[in-house]
C-alpha cells in the first residue's frame, strides 16, 4: 500500500440549520447540513401523511367496487348450479321434441 496518498480522517462537529450539532468522522474540516435527526419530521414524530389527490380514497373505492363485482359474480354463478332439492331429471312437454302428440319426455340436465 502506498504511503501518504490517503486524506486525513478526523472527528468533526457537523452543524444543522436548526442549530443542532453532532459529532461524526470526515475528511473535511467542517460540515453544514440542512436537516438532522433533531429536526427531521420522521424522527420527531411530526410527520404528516400527504394524501395527494385523494389517492387513499381512490384506492378504497376501487377495493369496494372489486368486492361488489366478486359478490355479483358469485351470485350469478350460484344461479346455474343445481340445487339439492331439485332433481337432475325433469319432465318436459315440447312441441319441438321428437315425441308425437305432446307426449311427456324425460330429459337430463348437465352439471357444470
Amino acid at each position: 500500500m502506498k504511503q501518504n496518498i490517503h486524506p486525513q480522517y478526523n472527528n468533526i462537529t457537523a452543524t444543522c440549520v436548526c442549530g443542532g450539532k453532532f459529532v461524526t468522522g470526515s475528511t473535511r474540516d467542517e460540515i453544514k447540513v440542512e436537516i438532522c435527526s433533531q429536526c427531521h419530521p420522521f424522527y420527531t414524530g411530526k410527520q404528516k401523511l400527504v394524501d395527494t389527490a385523494g389517492r387513499v380514497d381512490k384506492f378504497k373505492s376501487r377495493m369496494e367496487a372489486s368486492a361488489k363485482m366478486k359478490e355479483a359474480k358469485l351470485v350469478k354463478s350460484s344461479k346455474f348450479q343445481p340445487k339439492a332439492d331439485r332433481p337432475l331429471v325433469e319432465k318436459v312437454e315440447s312441441s319441438e321434441s321428437p315425441a308425437v302428440n305432446g307426449e311427456v319426455i324425460e330429459t337430463t340436465k348437465k352439471e357444470k
